[in-house]
């Protein structure tokens, strides 16, 4: 068999040892100082625009039942459409679905659903009759 090198498990030397000890911070320039901020003046940064989309209020097909369509969002799945129509529902107190990449919501409710995308940072626009 051949002999195995045994590593020291006491610790060694200390981590005290420190390469940057001998260096002198003389001559170089002083950290800048931090910007000063006015309270007043501090506004929340604007949220990024998600994209826009669109909001239809529907008639034709529905047995003359008006619906509110929202259509053309970009970059976002299916749980995510969910979520934001089961708000929508619950804010305007009616029935919807997400069919085909659309959100639906009975009757219409165009500027409560327009509320709602705005605080989600999508740019409503009304489209349609």
């Amino acid at each position: 068999m051949s002999a195995h090198k045994r590593i020291p498990t006491d610790g060694g030397q200390g981590l005290g040892h420190n390469p940057f000890a001998a260096l002198s911070s003389a001559g170089l320039p002083s950290a800048p100082e931090p910007p000063v901020t006015d309270p007043a003046t501090l506004t929340k940064p604007p949220k990024k625009s998600r994209g826009r989309v669109d909001i239809i209020r529907q008639k034709a097909g529905r047995g003359g039942k008006t619906v509110t369509v929202v259509t053309g969002f970009v970059g976002i799945g299916l749980p995510e459409k969910e979520q934001l129509a089961k708000a929508i529902q619950r804010a305007c107190g009616s029935g919807g679905t997400v069919k085909d990449g659309q959100i639906e919501i009975q009757g219409d409710q165009r500027t409560e659903v327009a509320r709602i995308l705005t605080e989600a940072g999508f740019r409503p626009v009304f489209a349609g009759g």
